[in-house]
């Protein structure tokens, strides 16, 4: 039978909280948001800042930090650092993660913003950022101090953060050991990482006002849970007590659910400025205090004031009214001129489609009372397109225009002569004559005479010309018949045509070039293998319980599983290099076999 209400003797108040780690869904809590002593799971917000500050290049895991006299003065539990000692980064984060080293938190803190009190700031804007509205931090250490308060639910959300923000650096909580460079450092939490089973994290505390604290992870199958107790009376009881919540948690949450991460905080490396240095802090009462804004009335700019009106300038000439009254009455008179001249062409078209349309009319009615004379041979396929060609001639010529003075009877056969040239015209010629024929005529016909169809026919190409003068000689006007008409066919095709052509220059044959494909892969040519099973549903299906286990690093990876020889090998492919290293080494951390295969 489980514990579910422990008595906790003795005056340090007690809290705990165990959540789904997957959706965030609270299982159990007591007390969750009673403010106190954090004790050293302070640590775990040192750390995550640290991550932060690494991440975005303000530090990086190889810069040697200097050791100050007051990182130095900690008291245990403590690395054994000496001021002005200068020790990696690296180190320091394993000793304060491992080891919960006091020294080593507060070298991490004035490394990254150079004082404990500004890195205690940072602390406070990164907690806000995260949702832990009742959490107010004085140092990076942990150690009591007026105002260092936190609650068991802001505590549990710093937890998610870490295991959801930065999987690459959450293995170092499930280390029984580590070098720390000076010294071998041993974990504070290896009593439960070997007692609990699925136990990887993640961070103990104590103090005399704070009790034994606890903020432990655990993962079994697909499910994983977090919890926190707050106020323990003996590391066994913190122990025993955070193994019965972790497996009410794994009671109540169900084997298959959405992963949920948390949103990333939005990342401000420094206060705004106008922040005083000590607004945020307030370590008498231990709440975060209001905002002061410092407003900045000082002149930033002094702007060229506009110079005074001189009374002695002269005045702007004034303008005449006659002169105004001139200039308008000209821009009326030019409105007037353009609107008639606009009046009169809309009439001029008017006219010019009047006519078209009687033209038109009159075509159709001699169109349907049939054709001058009978053809009396069948007409060819080469002089079909030459009667339409003849027929749209002959409508054009007829369209009426201006007559011109009457011509001497001798005149007559020139006349012949041009109809011939309009039959043999091509259609881009007899197009042109169309649009002649429709053109609107001059506004003043006394001025400019419009050309008559005779003078239209002058501007064919010379080539046109030269075809109607031999057809007329060959058939004169006084013969033309329709049997005439139809001899001006075409000549036919010769039967064989001998097409010349320059033999072909020789090509000089260029070498063959090899081009080989440039890879897409964007460098994801790495992969692990989780082993060799005998059937291929056995290899798929451990390849999806070890995705469900690590989905952080495995979460872009494809399964694959590819026959070999004696059975199916299970693999993650598609990954960087430095993907499937990490990915593998966590594997290897929960007892899972692994090995990375390269490209």
């Amino acid at each position: 039978m489980l514990l579910l209400n422990p008595v906790i003797s003795g005056a340090v108040p007690y809290a705990e909280l165990v959540m789904d780690m997957r959706t965030g869904e609270v299982l159990r809590s007591k007390n969750a948001d009673t403010r106190l002593n954090p004790a050293s799971l302070t640590k775990m917000m040192t750390l995550y800042i640290a991550f932060e500050a690494i991440e975005h290049g303000e530090i990086s895991l190889d810069s040697r930090v200097t050791i100050t006299k007051n990182a130095a003065a900690e008291p245990p539990s403590k690395l054994g650092l000496r001021p002005g000692q200068t020790i990696a980064l690296r180190y320091l984060i394993r000793a304060a993660a491992i080891k919960s080293a006091n020294d080593a938190a507060t070298a991490i803190g004035e490394a990254i913003e150079g004082s404990e009190a500004a890195f205690a700031r940072r602390m406070n804007r990164t907690a806000k950022s995260l949702g832990m509205t009742r959490t107010n931090f004085v140092n990076a250490n942990g150690l009591t101090a007026s105002g260092h308060l936190s609650t068991a639910g802001d505590m549990v959300t710093l937890g998610r953060h870490l295991f959801f923000d930065y999987p690459q650096y959450y293995n170092l909580f499930s280390r029984r050991s580590a070098d720390a460079g000076i010294a071998t450092v041993r974990s504070t939490n290896r009593r439960f990482l070997d007692a609990y089973e699925g136990a990887d994290g993640i961070k103990t505390g104590y103090t005399s006002a704070a009790g034994f604290n606890l903020v432990a992870s655990a993962q079994r199958g697909n499910k994983r849970v977090i919890g926190v107790i707050f106020g323990g009376t003996s590391t066994a009881m913190r122990n025993a007590r955070m193994a019965e919540l972790l497996d009410l948690g794994f009671r109540k949450s169900p084997n298959r659910a959405l992963v949920q991460k948390p949103g990333r905080p939005t990342y401000v490396a420094s206060a705004p400025e106008n922040l005083t240095p000590d607004s945020d802090i307030d370590s008498g009462s231990g709440v975060a205090a209001g905002k002061t804004i410092r407003l900045q009335v000082a002149v930033a700019k002094s702007l060229r004031p506009k110079s005074r009106p001189d009374p002695n300038a002269p005045a702007p000439a004034a303008v005449p009214e006659q002169a105004l009254d001139e200039m308008l009455l000209s821009s009326m008179q030019d409105d007037i001129a353009a609107a008639l001249a606009e009046a009169q062409t809309t009439l001029a078209g008017e006219e010019t489609a009047e006519k078209v349309a009687a033209v038109t009319a009159e075509a159709e009615e001699k169109a349907a009372e049939g054709p001058a004379f009978a053809q009396t041979t069948t007409p060819q396929p080469e002089t079909l397109g030459l009667q339409a060609e003849s027929d749209t001639a002959l409508a054009l010529a007829s369209s009426p225009v201006p007559q011109a003075a009457p011509r001497p009877a001798e005149a007559a056969p020139e006349a012949v002569d041009v109809a011939e040239a309009v039959v043999e015209a091509p259609a881009e010629d007899v197009a042109a004559l169309a649009e002649a024929a429709l053109t609107p005529p001059p506004a003043n016909p006394a001025v400019a005479e419009p050309a008559t169809v005779a003078e239209a026919v002058e501007t064919l190409e010379e080539p046109v010309r030269q075809d109607a003068v031999a057809l007329a000689a060959v058939a004169p006007a006084e013969t033309m018949t329709a049997e005439t008409m139809t001899i001006v066919a075409p000549k036919a095709r010769p039967e064989e045509i001998i097409l010349a052509s320059a033999p072909a220059a020789p090509v000089a044959e260029e070498p063959l070039e090899v081009v080989t494909r440039v890879s897409t892969s964007g460098g994801r040519e790495w992969a692990i293998n989780v082993g060799n099973y005998p059937s291929r549903y056995a290899a798929e299906r451990v390849l999806l319980q070890t995705a469900l286990i690590e989905m952080n690093t495995l979460d872009e990876a494809l399964r694959k599983v590819t026959p070999r020889k004696g059975g199916y090998d299970a693999n993650f492919v598609g990954m960087t290099e430095e993907m499937a290293s990490l990915a593998c080494r966590r594997l290897t951390a929960r007892q899972t076999e692994c090995s990375v295969v390269g490209p």
